[in-house]
């Protein structure tokens, strides 16, 4: 079941998959083939914090993820949220986990009761319940790789504001000295244009050096570019 999972977690896109496992040399055998990262059981407190989503099914008498550790792996994360999976009988992940902030928590419980009501065993459940890990693991992504996408605004901005302000800088200290007004906006504002334009001409001109087109059209489409008539 957990193989599974995983694989199914690989085939969603996602970008660092870590792989844990009582015996090491089974977790390094699945990571290998999954392109992924091996760790002990033991070590599970070390990357937590990495993991955004978490599928767990060891067969284990006790669980192996307690509510301290996963608030431990929360606050490293600056709280942002982790869907964590227990596919276990007995359960891996401590039931008061599912208090904390941050945490969408789902059990064989929860995803009996989805699956189908009246299924003859928790085993059977589980097997049913790979489609909605599926899905609900592609939903979690696509929320991800939006935050990704506010990432980059917020540092292209970023990038955008110390320009103007370091070109705004020179431009007070070129009137300090009674330089002409307006020459000194028309320097500004060529520094601003010229300072805008450096990095993405630079890597335009390796694209169509590299001859990749595909990125020549995205930025006709990102700077809206059109042909003129």
């Amino acid at each position: 079941t957990i193989e599974l999972a995983a694989r199914h977690l690989h085939d969603q896109g996602i970008e660092r998959l870590i792989v844990a496992n009582r015996t090491l040399e089974r977790a390094q055998h699945l990571a290998h083939e999954l392109s992924g990262f091996a760790i002990s059981l033991d070590e599970i407190g070390e990357h937590l914090y990495e993991a955004d989503v978490v599928v767990s099914s060891t067969g284990a008498s006790e669980p192996v993820l307690l509510r301290e550790t996963v608030a431990e792996a929360l606050h490293r994360r600056r709280h942002r949220p982790m869907f964590l999976v227990d596919l276990a009988v007995p359960r891996d992940i401590e039931e008061q986990v599912a208090e904390l902030e941050d945490v969408y928590h789902y059990t064989i419980d929860d995803l009996e009761a989805v699956v189908a009501e009246g299924l003859e065993s928790r085993r059977a459940a589980a097997a049913q319940a790979e489609e909605i890990i599926q899905t609900e693991a592609a939903h979690f992504i696509e929320w991800l790789h939006g935050q990704d996408a506010v990432s980059t605004i917020r540092a292209l901005r970023g990038r955008f504001e110390a320009s103007r302000e370091e070109v705004l800088r020179r431009a007070r200290r070129a009137l300090e000295r009674g330089e002409d007004p307006a020459s000194v906006l028309e320097t500004a504002t060529r520094q601003l244009a010229n300072k805008l334009a450096h990095a993405p001409s630079v890597r335009l001109r390796q694209a169509m050096a590299d001859e990749r087109a595909e990125l020549l059209d995205a930025a006709r489409e990102l700077f809206d570019l059109r042909d003129p008539e």
